[in-house]
């Protein structure tokens, strides 16, 4: 007999969601195995003692990690999603007629806390990875990632020098009819002044007038006015943190920098956080390793190999993991030559033999240009004034001068270490190890732009979407312990006691005989 439904709404009901969620559903698993009440404790000198009750710091921080775990970066949906699912509503611990917080109230209250608090739910996660044996400790891979900030190119403003800067100022503010301009400059005064040299600004401006001119015959260029955007020449009003970056085959963008540290044996991260667009890898590298190390340390680990990319590679990068017991297989540029074209080095007197034969001589080491460590080599003048390489060899000095940097015996280290059999297993390791993982967070974690603006919010958020990627392989991970420090010495005294307590049963009949004397 057929069937057919009718729909009456009833004035009353019952309803309980753990009987409506399954007992293998994810945010089911998720609230039996994660326990944030710590925070109550944590999170309680930012709230005054009277007034309106605010949201609870654990909703808060589970609707957060909701939103990275669907890859979610609007409040605003956030908020919407969460009340059309059983499952997140019993993760909340809410019931299906009770409201959910407004949304400006979970932007409002992320500022309010500091990221030392969303710092302790990283460590809480990366705590529970370590219990259940997915972290090795003993080699880390580093790498690093644009990530789009929130704000756009076109709110550029020009810096100007300190003294025209007011008059500047109030140019813009009478010429500039733009919908796309801020409405408020957060950037302090200091930003606003321009800071590069004459040689800097020079090279900028020949290079922004190659690039227009490339822009403009270009073929179906509509923007023939296009400007060439500097961080040393432009500043973001809106968000003064970002700075502008560039991708190979891409366009030029407002970015931060996500700094990931991934553990090799089973990609859980250990470290993430935000850092400038315009700064270098291997500036980095060292406040990394201090916050890596103090995390394994903590945790009873030891550390012994660093893996990462070219950007990373510096002499004094190399001489601080050195310093620090670490082996960096850090691949050096490919501008690194060790040693000038057509000269050869010899190790014991320290100098150099030229084509000519004639040795240049150690002078001493200063800092260069750009204020990196180099040696200077330099031969006599009498050796050059009468050489047939003379012209094409010194130019227009009497001697022929020569660099080195002051690295060069940890480059030769370095090199040897990655041209080895285990630096190229090392490269593999990376390869597969770190870059999947900044994958997954900028498709599927929410972490393809930055809904935040300053460089502690986007710190935040980093740290936010890497609790919910190392959240999600901890549910999933079944594999056996790792071989950690502390888990070997637990290992070696219950093998102790048992042969002692086999030493007992073999010999339970021995007796102690006294000397006679």
């Amino acid at each position: 007999m057929q069937g057919k439904k009718h729909y009456q709404p009833k004035l009353f009901k019952q309803l309980e969601l753990s009987s409506r969620v399954p007992e293998n559903n994810f945010y089911r698993r998720l609230k039996e195995s994660l326990d944030l009440h710590f925070l109550y404790k944590l999170t309680k000198p930012y709230y005054g003692s009277c007034g309106q009750k605010s949201v609870d710091p654990v909703v808060f921080y589970k609707l957060c990690l909701i939103g990275y775990l669907e890859n979610i970066i609007s409040d605003r949906k956030l908020i919407e999603h969460c009340s059309m699912r059983l499952d997140m509503l019993f993760f909340l611990e809410y019931d299906v007629d009770e409201e959910l917080p407004w949304h400006s109230t979970i932007s409002r209250t992320r500022q309010l806390f500091p990221e030392d608090v969303f710092e302790q739910v990283f460590n809480k996660v990366y705590g529970m990875c370590v219990e259940k044996g997915m972290v090795a400790g003993h080699t880390q891979a580093v790498d690093s990632a644009p990530v789009k900030a929130n704000a756009s190119m076109e709110s550029l403003e020009l810096k100007v020098p300190e003294e025209e800067l007011e008059d500047h100022i109030r140019k813009i503010r009478y010429m500039s009819n733009s919908d796309r301009k801020a409405k408020e400059n957060k950037a302090p005064e200091q930003q606003r002044q321009i800071r590069a040299s004459d040689s800097e600004l020079k090279e900028l401006k020949s290079r922004n007038k190659k690039w227009h001119e490339d822009q403009s015959e270009r073929p179906g260029a509509k923007n023939k006015n296009a400007r060439y955007t500097s961080n040393k020449t432009h500043y973001s009003p809106t968000d003064p943190d970002a700075r502008i970056s560039v991708k190979p085959g891409k366009a030029r963008k407002l970015n931060y920098t996500a700094q990931l540290v991934v553990d090799t044996a089973h990609h859980v991260i250990t470290d993430i956080s935000a850092d400038f667009a315009d700064k270098k890898d291997n500036q980095s590298l060292e406040q990394i390793t201090y916050r890596v190390k103090k995390r394994l340390h903590k945790e009873g680990m030891l550390w012994h190999n660093l893996i990462a990319d070219t950007g990373y590679s510096s002499g004094e990068s190399y001489a601080f993991l050195e310093r620090k017991g670490l082996r960096g297989f850090i691949p050096p540029h490919g501008t690194y030559k060790g040693c000038p074209d057509g000269f050869t080095y010899d190790k014991a007197g320290d100098y150099y033999l030229c084509q000519n034969n004639k040795k240049l001589l150690f002078k001493g080491t200063k800092p260069n240009v750009k204020g990196i460590k180099v040696n200077h080599y330099a031969t006599v003048r009498k050796d050059c004034r009468d050489c047939s390489y003379a012209t094409a060899c010194k130019g227009k000095s009497y001697e022929k001068r020569v660099t080195v940097t002051y690295y060069k015996p940890e480059y030769e280290r370095a090199i040897e270490r990655v041209e080895s059999r285990q630096g190229r297993y090392m490269k593999k390791k990376r390869q597969s190890t770190v870059e999947p993982v900044f994958g997954t967070l900028t498709q599927f974690m929410g972490l393809r732009k930055i809904n935040t603006k300053g460089i502690r919010q986007a710190n935040k958020v980093m740290l936010m979407s890497a609790v919910a990627y190392n959240i999600k392989k901890y549910l999933k991970f079944t594999e056996k312990r790792s071989r950690t420090v502390a888990n070997q010495c637990q290992k070696m005294a219950s093998c102790l006691i048992s042969q002692l307590w086999l030493y007992i049963i073999s010999y339970k009949s021995f007796k102690i005989i006294r000397p006679v004397y």
